[in-house]
C-alpha cells in the first residue's frame, strides 16, 4: 500500500488508516484477525479512543506484539487539564503501550471548547507536559467543522487534524462543511491531513440499518473504491477506515488499488450525490 508523509510529523503513514471504532463491541478473536489483515495489507496508521468501547483493549494485544510496525495515534474529548490528563494514562494502560504518537483533541468543534482546551488549566496543559514527559510524540486535532479547526490552527502548531472528507460532502458544499479552505491552511502549515468518513453515503433511514456505523455507507465494491479513490485523490495523507469490521476488507482492497481520480472523473461522482443529503451539516 502507498504512504504519504503525515505532514511535520515525518512519519509515512499508509493511504488507508485504521479506525478503532470497528473494534468497539467486537470478540478478541475479530478484533485480532481485523488488526492481522489490516497489517499485512500495509496499514501502518491505527487510530483509537476511549469513547470507542472496549477498542483499546482490544488493540492491547497486538500492540504488544506489533508495536514498532504501528503509528498510534490516540484521542481524548476531556477538555480539562485534569480529566484529560487521566484519561490519557487510562489510555496508556489500556493499550499496553508506554507512549501514543499521536494524540489528539477528539471531536472538538464548538469555539467554546476550544477556548477551554486551549486555556489556563485545560486539556492542551496536560497533553504539553506529557509531550515533554515523553508519553506523548506529536498533537492533533479532530472534529467535523472546519471553521473551528481553522481557528485552532491559528492558535496552536496542531501537528495534524483530522475531518470528514467525501464526495457527498463535496456536492452539497455550504460554509459549514466546507473542507477546502482548511485542507489549504494546513498545507501551507505542514500539519498532517486525516480523512473520515469517505464511504459515508447518509444518515440511516429507518427502514435498513444494515452495519454498525452510526451513518450509512456505501457497500458494494465499485461505490466504496470510488469514494475512497475520491477521497485520496485530494490533499490529504490518509484515510481511516470505517467502523465495522465487515467493510475493512472492501476498503483495504480499494487502497491497496488506489488510483488518482481526475477532474472529470471527480466531478461525475460529485453530480451524482445529487439526491443524498450528506452528514453535515445537520440541518
Amino acid at each position: 500500500m502507498q504512504s504519504r508523509r503525515l505532514g511535520r510529523t515525518g512519519n509515512m503513514s499508509s493511504i488507508i488508516a485504521f479506525g478503532g471504532a470497528a473494534l468497539s463491541g467486537t470478540s478478541q478473536d475479530e478484533a485480532d484477525a481485523a488488526v492481522d489483515v489490516a497489517l499485512r495489507s500495509g496499514v501502518n496508521h491505527f487510530d483509537v479512543a476511549p469513547s470507542y468501547g472496549d477498542a483499546e483493549l482490544r488493540l492491547a494485544p497486538s500492540m504488544k506484539k506489533h508495536r514498532s510496525e504501528i503509528f498510534l495515534s490516540c484521542k481524548t474529548e476531556k477538555r480539562t487539564k485534569k480529566e484529560a490528563s487521566a484519561e490519557l494514562h487510562r489510555s496508556l494502560e489500556r493499550l499496553a503501550v508506554r507512549q501514543i504518537d499521536l494524540y489528539q483533541l477528539h471531536a472538538l468543534d464548538e469555539p467554546r471548547e476550544l477556548d477551554i482546551a486551549l486555556g489556563r488549566e485545560g486539556a492542551m496543559e496536560a497533553i504539553l507536559e506529557a509531550r515533554d514527559a515523553g508519553l506523548v510524540r506529536y498533537i492533533g486535532i479532530t472534529g467535523h467543522r472546519p471553521s473551528t479547526h481553522m481557528e485552532a490552527l491559528r492558535r496552536f502548531d496542531f501537528d495534524t487534524v483530522m475531518f470528514p472528507l467525501n464526495f457527498v460532502i463535496r456536492g452539497h458544499r455550504v460554509k459549514e462543511n466546507d473542507y477546502g479552505p482548511l485542507l489549504a491552511m494546513a498545507d501551507d502549515k505542514d500539519v498532517g491531513r486525516i480523512a473520515i468518513k469517505s464511504i459515508a453515503k447518509e444518515r440511516w433511514h429507518a427502514d435498513r440499518h444494515s452495519y454498525r456505523t452510526w451513518y450509512e455507507p456505501f457497500g458494494d465494491q465499485r461505490s466504496i473504491d470510488l469514494a475512497v479513490w475520491f477521497t485520496l485523490s485530494q490533499n490529504i495523507t490518509t484515510a481511516v477506515m470505517p467502523g465495522d469490521t465487515r467493510l475493512i476488507p472492501k476498503v483495504l482492497d480499494a487502497g491497496q488499488r488506489f488510483k488518482a481520480l481526475g477532474e472529470a472523473e471527480q466531478n461525475i461522482l460529485v453530480q451524482s450525490a445529487a439526491s443524498l443529503k450528506p452528514l453535515w451539516p445537520e440541518d
